[in-house]
């Protein structure tokens, strides 16, 4: 794995990503901060480094894929809406990128992922970027962490059919919800708000594509 900067892995590509996310509507200075400070090309497989910083989803094996940098901001943006959050879910931690990402802008990370060869590279990625403030468990996270809940933000990096209510109920008051919602090519971003005074909001947002949500651990 190379934590190094050559070539497209560079600080240079790292500030022509941030300006496109920029030219994309990204306002938020701290998720900017964040997308800037965390590197994306240790979390994939050398042989495609060089595309790392390019706006698209990558492969990352298992049949899985890392979402692109546009996707994981505007995601973070939404959930965070400027404020520094105490504790964050994430379902389908994948290779744990966007987990880096969250670590940035949370103090706490539990990030969900049912598939356990891709906990142990995403660990490992973590621990080489020194990143301790993420805590990933292979589990089916289909319907949350009721554990551990209530969480400041849910962000789900795969897309379900529905939100199911059990997972709504794991925000705190006046907290976000954001996930992809629906099947194949017609997707969207929906954001889930749990009102002060009970009961929730949903807005629908931007077509998005994403790898389905699936159950069971493996």
């Amino acid at each position: 794995m190379t934590l190094d900067g050559i070539g497209m892995t560079s600080q240079r590509a790292r500030a022509r990503m941030l300006e496109r996310l920029r030219e994309q509507g990204i306002q938020d200075p701290m998720v900017l901060a964040a997308m800037s400070e965390v590197p994306r090309h240790p979390f994939l497989e050398e042989s495609i480094q060089h595309q790392a910083y390019d706006d698209t989803p990558l492969p990352i094996g298992q049949g899985q894929t890392i979402s692109s940098p546009y996707i994981v901001a505007r995601s973070c943006e939404l959930a965070c809406r400027g404020n520094r959050l105490d504790r964050v879910l994430e379902v389908g931690g994948g290779c744990g990128y966007q987990a880096a990402v969250l670590s940035r802008l949370a103090k706490e990370v539990l990030s969900l992922e049912r598939i356990a060869k891709l906990i142990g590279k995403a660990r490992q990625t973590l621990r080489q970027l020194r990143i301790n403030n993420v805590v990933m468990k292979n589990v089916d996270g289909s319907l949350g962490y009721p554990a551990a809940a209530p969480f400041d933000a849910i962000v789900v990096a795969a897309a379900m059919p529905y939100i199911p209510d059990a997972l709504k109920q794991q925000l705190k008051p006046g907290c976000r919800l954001v996930a992809p919602v629906g099947s194949g090519d017609i997707q969207r971003l929906i954001v889930v708000e749990a009102l002060p005074e009970g009961g929730f909001t949903e807005k629908e947002l931007e077509a998005v594509k994403f790898v389905p949500l699936l159950s069971g651990v493996r």
